[in-house]
């Protein structure tokens, strides 16, 4: 077990002041919705027809997935969430607004678009490996119409939001357009906006308040390969200043996150999990819970170690199993390595 830093040990009371407010607060999360499929099995021969494993399916599982996830995560935690975004006129976009009104969430912001495919990731496990994964998509930029329902969905939903999620997967939904609509609601509203980007939409995500790109996103964004502290760093100050933005969180895996604000140095946070199992997620945690946390009033440092408890918790869990609030609360009461076990 890792021990907790005594930075962070003497803030936990508040940490847990923040988590008790998180039923006030609003997030609004816009984005690639999409639907992940699990296809749960074992495998026990080899296909006569290619060398490649035969899986024998036992149960399948239907989450939400991408942008949707976030809004999981949101509620999931104890939050209230709001969501803008896309879905194709099919059985699957139907499921997405099932789902999401089984979590209480509106589905006034989803808009459905006519000849498009909903997204949909299928993912096939055995022996607690994913064997192979299958992708049901269409990731060209939506046409105008769509594009300007997107910003009335989110004039619709801002006035009742404490902050905004952009969860980008570069499915469409995230253009120019639609993040210069979000800057200019945030702006008019004082709340503030968090990213999780794609390296192909770096230019789209200036003066935003938090970014929060893994190593290899930071990498590639920054033009500095990520390697340890020294140039995670370096990194982080290059992006600070090429997105002009207030902070800049990077994701790093078993490293743990490392934060960062012009003016201040690095905040570097230990990672959480012990075990992985599945990181599929992860970083749909993490913007989930930076800015739940922050709505809740708690500053950007507090947040990220929130988001990386979080984080923790989930990469031990298969498939993302429902985990709630008081899942966190052991973790800072006895310090680093909680993670949950498949049972």
């Amino acid at each position: 077990m890792v021990a907790l830093p005594s930075a962070l040990t003497a803030r936990i009371p508040i940490l847990l002041q923040g988590m008790d407010r998180f039923p006030q607060c609003t997030v609004l999360v816009v984005g690639d919705l999409m639907l992940d499929v699990f296809l749960w099995g074992d495998v026990r021969r080899i296909s006569p027809e290619a060398p490649v494993p035969v899986v024998e399916v036992r149960r399948e599982t239907h989450l939400l997935g991408g942008a949707a996830n976030v809004v999981r995560n949101i509620v999931t935690m104890g939050g209230q969430a709001r969501v803008v975004g896309v879905v194709g006129d099919d059985a699957f976009g139907s499921e997405i607004r099932d789902l999401l009104q089984k979590t209480h969430v509106p589905c006034s912001g989803v808009i459905t678009v006519h000849g498009r495919p909903t997204t949909v990731k299928t993912r096939v496990i055995a022996q607690h490996q994913q064997v192979v994964r299958v992708d049901r998509e269409e990731a060209r930029p939506h046409h105008v119409e769509a594009t300007q329902a997107l910003v009335q969905a989110l004039e619709a939903a801002v006035g009742e939001s404490d902050a905004i999620v952009v969860s980008d997967y570069a499915k469409g939904v995230v253009s120019l357009e639609v993040m210069e609509a979000v800057r200019a609601l945030a702006t008019k509203h004082d709340i503030p906006v968090f990213v999780d980007p794609k390296v192909a939409h770096a230019d789209f995500y200036h003066h935003v308040t938090v970014v929060t790109p893994n190593t290899l996103e930071a990498s590639a964004m920054s033009g500095i390969a990520v390697a340890d502290d020294a140039s995670v760093g370096t990194a982080g100050r290059i992006l600070l200043e090429k997105l002009q933005c207030r902070y800049v969180l990077i994701t790093r895996g078993p490293e743990g996150m490392s934060l960062f604000e012009a003016g201040a140095p690095p905040f570097h946070i230990p990672t959480v999990a012990q075990k992985v199992f599945d990181v599929t997620g992860a970083g749909d945690t993490v913007i989930a819970a930076m800015a739940l946390a922050a709505s809740a009033g708690l500053g950007m440092r507090d947040a990220a170690a929130l988001a990386n408890t979080a984080a923790g918790i989930v990469v031990g869990e298969w498939a993302r199993r429902r985990w709630t609030t008081p899942a966190f609360a052991p973790c800072w009461r006895t310090g680093w390595g909680i993670a949950h076990e498949r049972p």
